[in-house]
């Protein structure tokens, strides 16, 4: 085993920062579920024009491609947890502001682009900033864990808890959604107000430094990290195969395996409780295998489940599938998030992680665009093996990484 794929395990204690971050975390994430669920709703009854529909999705990703490396930079010179909270409350406020407009009759399309291109433009140093404060709360030997319950605590709050709402919200009123999300802003701002954390260590920047000067910096040190490097080119090329597969899964599941809209449900759901028990399962895994084996190994077996999907025409299979991908896609994400967090040094973690996310969040429209087209040339299957390309791809990226 090398040291790259070595695993120091421990659990990160829930007293104190860490307990606050995942309760914010949590707490944003079950708000942004609401907004996300009811907005295509509220798009639709704006529109019957789908190429304005789809903008309000497209406006999530520009932000990401246009200032994500901004961002990244712009956390590694401020106080991480006074960006965060200062951006939630920016956040609360825009989102009170739409629950009115909806409240009142005067949503329309060009608001809600508007409303999604800032949102994810605040996200971008929120998250950003977020990904670089984590080390600075736990310790290092706990990275894995807490990563992991994040994410399942995130998972769980969003596609179980917050989903089934909706209906129930949007009876009370079509802007009660948004008035929900911009409360639950609210509540995570302070909560990370609250965190007590000290900044990491950072060297003091040369004289006539400047942004672009150190953006450049960290997307050189992502390069020239052979770790980094390889998983940014892996987890960039299974993004481009998420694209495909999501863009197009409700075609699949309702056009070519005829399951209707009650089986794509039942797919869907498939894969949140798998993503819930991958979120359980990755530190164990990691454990006994080393990080990037358990990549490896996610990687391999989501091929296979993508694989079965494109080529079985059996709804029972695709579910089975899919909650198997959920599993091993959580097993990938946390390692993932936890390998850039362990190697890359702590003043420019933001600037790192900036950098790797514009490029594996700049793959997802590009597969969704390369999985429509082989959807309409190919067949309603095809976009899953062409994801399963793709992922044979990754996986064979991270077997250099594997001594």
């Amino acid at each position: 085993m090398t040291a790259v794929d070595s695993v120091s395990v421990g659990a990160p204690a829930w007293r104190g920062g860490f307990g606050r971050l995942w309760s914010a975390a949590v707490v944003s994430r079950f708000g942004d579920a609401l907004r996300t669920a009811a907005v295509p709703l509220l798009a639709a009854s704006l529109t019957d024009d789908p190429l304005l529909i789809a903008s309000v999705t497209a406006c999530g990703y520009l932000p990401w491609l246009l200032f994500g490396l901004l961002g990244g930079a712009v956390a590694d010179r401020v106080d991480q947890r006074r960006a965060m909270w200062g951006v939630d409350l920016a956040r609360a406020a825009l989102m009170a502001a739409f629950a009115a407009a909806v409240g009142l009759g005067h949503a329309s399309i060009a608001l809600l682009l508007a409303l999604a291109f800032v949102l994810t433009t605040l996200q971008t140093l929120f998250d950003n900033a977020a990904t670089a404060l984590l080390p600075s709360l736990v310790p290092h030997e706990a990275l894995g864990s807490a990563n992991a319950r994040l994410m399942t605590g995130q998972q769980i709050a969003g596609g179980f808890l917050a989903a089934p709402l909706v209906p129930a919200l949007l009876v009370a009123g079509a802007a009660v959604p948004y008035a929900a999300d911009a409360l639950t802003y609210g509540l995570a701002a302070l909560l990370i107000a609250s965190l007590r954390a000290e900044p990491p260590a950072r060297t003091p920047r040369k004289a006539g430094a400047t942004l672009r000067g150190e953006i450049a910096d960290g997307v050189r040190v992502l390069w020239r990290d052979r770790t980094l490097r390889g998983l940014c080119t892996a987890t960039t090329l299974c993004n481009i195969g998420m694209g495909a597969l999501i863009a197009t899964l409700v075609l699949h599941v309702t056009g070519w395996l005829g399951a209707g809209n009650s089986g794509y449900s039942l797919t869907i759901a498939a894969y949140g409780v798998g993503s819930v028990v991958g979120g359980l399962l990755a530190k164990r895994l990691s454990r006994w295998t080393g990080r990037v084996r358990a990549m490896f190994l996610a990687g391999a077996v989501q091929t296979g489940c993508l694989l079965v999907l494109g080529t079985v025409r059996e709804t029972a299979a695709a579910i089975v599938c899919l909650g198997v991908f959920g599993v091993f896609g959580m097993v990938w994400n946390v390692n993932q998030a936890t390998l850039t967090q362990e190697r890359s040094p702590a003043e420019m973690l933001g600037r790192i992680s900036s950098a790797f996310r514009t490029l594996a969040v700049g793959g997802a429209p590009l597969g969704a665009l390369l999985g429509g087209a082989a959807a309409a040339g190919w067949g309603l299957n095809t976009p899953a093996l062409l994801a399963a390309g793709l992922f044979v791809l990754a996986v064979a990226s991270l077997s250099f990484l594997i001594n």
